[in-house]
């Protein structure tokens, strides 16, 4: 059956009226197309098939049935197989069987295309999960609010193709009515402009509050052209300030955990292609088209992934801004125990964090490759601002004892030596009566006078002895041995007892040689790291943290194996204790709020860190690092956490 008898047969017979049949010729090529729906078959004469290689590739492929009528070549057998949509009609065929030969190869057409179809979906529908689980991990690991909403922005337009966007945040109103979005950030591709934070109310007057209000999302092909039966309006007034214009628009809220509106995405703009760049009004026009259910699905999707993200970094930094309260409330407390330390721990926070970010930064020698990440950084701040945290621990009138006696012991001689000058008054005062009544003469009188001013000038040297040694100095060669005789003088009690002027205790104290503290007192000080450790490894740092305890309770540890409380050497010290011990020993050689010695100038205190080094207590590389990148200058003296 010659292509024209056959079109004609299609056209005579009703059950092809909903087909399209076309009958052509060109290049020495006669050919019948027939077309229902999306499927098309074509009919070729066996003999010109071989003029056109690609004619069977291509309906193997699927693009459409080919038809051979007449005797095929050869060298199609291999693509006449059972299902193919390539097929063979003989030359003496009647009109049903070429019917139903075209009829077949529309179907294994429309099942090869609906077939090839839903492999391409599936394959985009992987593709964006990918992207949606790539974005949400993406989310969930950002902790800090800002980058997490501009990342949130970003990913919102990359899976839609939209040109712009804003992000509002739904903002702590504290019982003021009625609840507010705040405008955080907008992104555009096409545009460059500043922008700035404002808030709007939650109601129906704006797109934005609206898709807050009813929890939905809000798609519009042009904004330019709003139904006037909705509430909100769009403002033109960014399109006018930066040259730009909004056409399509996509408005979804972000929910919470618990079913709360936390927030907007609103995006602007969906683009043909994706990479293109909105200038003119041509651009706007062929270059953008609405949102469609598609974009709108997958918005909402990641919506709810942002919201929970968004909610989750929100709730960190609420629970960071109690642990910073924390912090900041344990450093108060420890300074309000030894005022005399005011402001030392932010201080060696400071210089220690300063320091680990030089070290960070060295291209040569031991600490090349030390890095300190972020949380790195926030570990050893944290272990430096507690690092005395310990002092809780220790007895008040040991942590802040200036001078080698307690006030009350220093009262308390003070008192018997004024008892005992009053008492050697008196009892000279009673002797002279009993002289004078026996009638002596002016020499014995005069001879116990010199007795009482002699006794009384004895006691008030030896308060002023007693003066000088109290303070925490180094005593000259000699005035121990006077410490002991003023010790070993006696006075009289109320009932006469014989009493020691000096306790054995104070003479004791008086005795130290460098310094306030005695050895007891002195290791209670030191006990203050062993508290620092035992109260800090309490708190559940998480893993981030967990070295802050360890840290905290080294930073009097010497890299000779001479520190305290464990006695360590370097390989067992952690380099950000090694740093903080720097910083700890220079804030307290040159604090000005030490009432017991005077700070020292930064080359002094520079030159003792040196000769630390060379007892082999610090680090040298470490403490060359402090001098040569001046990380010394950045402690503010006057700075209050």
């Amino acid at each position: 059956m010659m292509l024209d008898a056959l079109l004609q047969a299609l056209q005579a017979d009703a059950r092809w009226a909903d087909a399209e049949l076309r009958r052509s010729s060109g290049d020495g090529v006669s050919t019948l197309e027939v077309t229902r729906g999306r499927a098309r078959v074509l009919l070729v004469a066996g003999e010109r098939v071989a003029e056109d290689p690609t004619l069977v590739e291509r309906a193997v492929r699927g693009d459409f049935g080919l038809l051979i009528v007449g005797a095929a070549p050869p060298r199609l057998r291999e693509a006449l197989k059972p299902g193919s949509t390539v097929a063979v009609l003989d030359d003496g065929a009647d009109g049903d069987q070429a019917f139903l030969a075209i009829d077949g190869l529309l179907e294994r057409v429309e099942l090869k295309q609906s077939a090839a179809t839903r492999v391409k979906e599936l394959s985009r529908y992987r593709y964006e999960l990918d992207e949606l689980v790539t974005i949400a991990r993406a989310l969930t690991q950002e902790r800090d609010i800002d980058k997490l909403l501009g990342l949130i922005l970003e990913k919102s337009r990359y899976i839609t193709g939209a040109d712009a966007g804003s992000i509002y945040v739904l903002e702590d109103a504290k019982g003021v009515e009625p609840a507010q979005l705040r405008f955080k950030l907008s992104q555009n591709d096409s545009v460059t402009f500043q922008s700035s934070e404002f808030t709007i109310p939650i109601s129906t007057k704006s797109i934005a509050g609206a898709a807050a209000l009813i929890k939905q999302p809000i798609m519009i092909a042009d904004v330019y052209a709003l139904d006037p039966s909705k509430p909100y309006t769009f403002a033109r007034s960014f399109d006018e300030r930066v040259g730009y214009r909004s056409v399509s628009m996509l408005t979804v809220p972000m929910i919470s955990a618990e079913d709360d509106v936390i927030g907007v995405i609103q995006l602007i703009n969906k683009k043909v292609d994706p990479r293109s760049k909105l200038q003119t009004p041509e651009d706007f026009e062929k270059g953008v088209v609405p949102f469609d259910a598609r974009s709108e699905e997958l918005l909402t999707t990641l919506a709810s992934q942002a919201g929970i993200a968004l909610e989750n970094a929100l709730l960190y930094e609420e629970i960071r801004t109690i642990f910073e309260g924390f912090v900041r409330a344990s450093v108060q407390a420890i300074e309000q125990r030894d005022p005399t330390t005011s402001g030392h721990s932010l201080r060696v926070s400071v210089l220690s964090c300063a320091l680990a970010e030089k070290v960070d930064a060295a291209v040569d020698g031991p600490y090349k490759d030390t890095r300190f990440s972020k949380r790195d950084l926030q570990e050893l701040n944290y272990a430096s601002l507690l690092h005395d945290f310990g002092k809780i621990g220790v007895r008040e009138q040991v942590l802040v004892k200036a001078k080698k006696l307690y006030p009350h012991q220093a009262d308390s001689i003070r008192s018997r030596i004024e008892y005992a000058i009053k008492s050697a008054e008196a009892a000279a005062l009673s002797r002279r009566i009993e002289l004078m009544q026996a009638g002596a003469d002016g020499a014995e009188l005069r001879a116990l006078d010199e007795s009482l001013a002699a006794r009384r000038a004895e006691l008030l040297a030896a308060w002023e002895t007693i003066q000088k040694a109290n303070e925490p100095t180094v005593l000259k060669e000699g005035d121990f041995s006077r410490i002991a005789e003023i010790g070993a003088l006696s006075y009289a009690d109320f009932d006469g007892n014989p009493r020691q002027l000096l306790a054995e205790d104070e003479v004791i104290a008086l005795q130290i040689p460098r310094g306030s503290l005695s050895p007891n007192e002195y290791d209670e000080i030191r006990s203050h790291v062993v508290h620092t450790y035992n109260f800090l490894s309490k708190i559940p740092w998480g893993k981030s943290m967990a070295q802050v305890p360890l840290i905290a309770g080294a930073h009097h540890e010497r890299i000779n194996g001479t520190g305290y409380p464990r006695g360590v050497g370097a390989a067992d010290i952690p380099a950000q204790s090694k740093i903080m011990t720097i910083a700890d020993i220079y804030d307290a050689l040159t604090a000005r709020d030490r009432p017991y010695k005077r700070a020292l100038p930064a080359e002094r205190a520079l030159e003792i860190l040196h000769f630390e080094v060379k007892d082999g207590h610090l680090d040298p590389a470490l403490v060359e690092i402090f001098r040569a990148a001046e990380v010394y200058k950045v402690a503010d003296r006057d700075m209050t956490y």
